[in-house]
């Protein structure tokens, strides 16, 4: 198994430190040594083949834990756990929304937890561990990784509360159609996120209530406590939905508003100059007998002519108060 592979190999010492081991160590492993956690990358062969191998590793976790799509979900089976959760992705470039899956079977002597892409909660926990106040057990593993999946939701959600905010400043101050596109990709980033979200919470729900021996009382208060922020964060989401639907009713009337009054005053327009236009084509014919034809003065008595009728229709415009 190569570099690759496996991208920690940790035994956790259960005082909240762990050392790092590398591959022989790993093999000679025993259950009395202590908690092993193994962290592998699902996409490269050797995690198939070390993951296909390992006897202890029922049919359904080892489909799941190489999966290259699961949704979130917890299933327990002969006292171990198996687990699916995503993360916000936050590595450099990519988008918060492009959400990071990872999987974890755990009994409770060994975890294995296999992802696709870097994990920013996985590095908490391996800080954690360098500061001496890392996970003790297999539960409390499970518990700092889904409170550290959650807490790093917390600055996303945020940044699109204050992106959202100020569009409203712009949209109350003046709607304009540049803000369409802008507004849409608020509402797009917090449907996904929300869409995400929601299984997630249903198996954080099931994981603090389901019989697993290891699993203790103090564990599972933790797991409900992360879960009552999770549905906050999509609480959360779902008033950043209804902000930015109303948001975008907003702009939409704005936008009519300033259309109808661009017309409202071409409209206005079109009826002053119809009279004149009239006037003129009908005196601009290339026929005999046309009036005035045969006078110097008669070019400027229309001209005036037309003046005066403008005059007379602004008048009774703003007389019937349309202007």
């Amino acid at each position: 198994m190569d570099g690759r592979a496996l991208l920690h190999a940790y035994l956790i010492d259960g005082s909240g430190g762990a050392k790092s081991l590398n591959r022989e160590e790993v093999f000679r492993w025993q259950q009395e040594d202590g908690l092993l956690w193994l962290h592998f990358d699902y996409t490269a062969p050797e995690t198939a083949q070390w993951i296909i191998n390992d006897e202890q590793i029922d049919e359904i976790s080892r489909e799941s834990l190489l999966s290259e799509e699961t949704r979130p979900r917890t299933t327990t089976i002969n006292n171990t756990l198996l687990l699916a959760l995503r993360g916000v992705n936050l590595n450099p470039g990519a988008d918060p929304e492009d959400m990071i899956a990872i999987r974890l079977w755990a009994d409770q002597h060994r975890i294995v937890t296999t992802v696709k892409r870097n994990l920013l909660s996985i590095a908490d926990l391996i800080d954690f561990f360098k500061q001496g106040v890392g996970p003790t057990n297999s539960a409390e593993f499970i518990c700092g990784l889904a409170d550290r999946l959650t807490h790093r939701m917390n600055q996303t959600i945020e940044n699109i509360e204050d992106r959202l905010a100020d569009m409203e400043e712009k949209v109350l101050a003046v709607g304009t159609a540049q803000l369409r596109q802008e507004l849409s990709s608020i509402r797009r980033d917090s449907i996904v996120l929300r869409r995400y979200l929601a299984p997630q919470r249903e198996a954080m729900i099931r994981l603090s209530a389901e019989k697993i021996s290891w699993l203790g009382e103090t564990e599972r208060f933790r797991l409900k406590e992360t879960t009552d922020q999770l549905i906050r964060y999509i609480e959360d989401l779902d008033s950043i939905k209804d902000r930015a639907t109303i948001l975008h009713e907003e702009l939409v009337s704005n936008l009519s508003e300033q259309m109808n009054n661009r017309m409202y005053v071409l409209s206005l327009a079109a009826a002053v100059f119809l009279p004149l236009g009239f006037l003129t084509g009908l005196f601009g014919i290339n026929v005999g007998g046309i009036p005035g034809s045969e006078s110097k003065m008669a070019f400027p008595l229309f001209v005036a002519l037309l003046f005066g009728l403008a005059i007379v229709l602004i008048i009774l415009f703003k007389n019937k108060k349309w202007l």
